[in-house]
């Protein structure tokens, strides 16, 4: 290991700097979006095993919602443009510009060169846990999925329902394509109730048993119309291992809500980047 040269402890002590402040961030209108969701109606509501994973789609202006229940359990959340796959989730963007874990008026962006936001969440029953004494937090876009390739990397297992393969087989069983043509479109995700955090002193990655329970939700406004996929996490709360038949898993459900009509009046999709790539990027 390299000696410490005479100034470490003054070149450690230089304060840090936020890298994207968020003063000029565009804001999601809050007390609108609750209000419309207060009397928003279900339309429709979908259950994803354990284990496994489904795809729904959500019209803009209307609300989605991720359920418990039956028991603890976590989910990968995917995302695209329901008319243009090019159009995903951009978990790296999300985290620099909100934080390591998301929650109520945080957004979910998309990736380059959309850049908009794709949906907002709206209410986060898990919002009390805040950061615990680990440094532990709830709903995080630091993870990049369970999958098969890691696994196989690290103990040469074959495990065939990490959440990478869920949503692989879910959007290729819910667009009729290939798998391999699936498998490209597979991101990385939002890991929905999933209690994650970097140890203090190796700062490697870490999870926990998530604090959710039955009844506990996370609630969306899809901000452009969405394609969504989510997979109930083999690894059920996450609270020893993520890629295993041995965890007790439950079901997801989630919910689509419709506003009712007049209830988002002044509202309109956001449009992607004004940034103009014809100077070259």
């Amino acid at each position: 290991m390299t000696q410490a040269p005479k100034d470490a402890d003054a070149r450690r002590a230089i304060p840090p700097v936020i890298a994207y402040p968020t003063d000029t961030l565009p804001g999601a209108d809050m007390p609108l979006y609750r209000s419309a969701l207060s009397g928003a109606v279900l339309t429709d509501s979908i259950t994803v095993p354990p284990r496994d994973a489904r795809c729904f789609e959500v019209p803009a202006g209307c609300f989605f919602r991720i359920v418990s229940v039956e028991g603890p359990q976590v989910g990968d959340l995917d995302l695209w443009n329901a008319a243009d796959l090019s159009e995903r989730f951009y978990s790296g963007k999300t985290r620099a510009l909100h934080g390591t874990h998301v929650t109520t008026g945080n957004r979910l962006w998309s990736a380059f060169p959309f850049l908009r936001p794709m949906a907002t969440i709206v209410e986060d029953s898990l919002d009390w846990y805040g950061r615990d004494s680990h440094g532990g937090a709830v709903h995080d876009v630091i993870g990049t999925r369970c999958d098969p390739y890691t696994g196989a990397l690290l103990t040469g297992a074959r495990y065939h329902h990490c959440c990478h393969s869920n949503l692989t087989r879910a959007l290729s069983a819910a667009r009729n394509m290939p798998l391999a043509e699936a498998e490209a479109h597979v991101h990385d995700v939002l890991n929905v109730f999933m209690c994650t955090g970097f140890t203090k002193d190796t700062g490697q990655y870490f999870m926990k048993a998530s604090p959710v329970r039955p009844g506990d939700s996370l609630t969306f406004l899809a901000e452009i119309p969405l394609l969504g996929a989510l997979s109930a996490c083999p690894g059920g709360d996450c609270s020893s291992e993520h890629s295993s038949d041995e965890a007790q898993c439950h079901p997801l459900r989630i919910d689509i809500l419709k506003p009712r009509d007049g209830d988002m009046v002044g509202w309109q999709s956001p449009a992607p980047s004004g940034y103009d790539r014809s100077h070259g990027t």
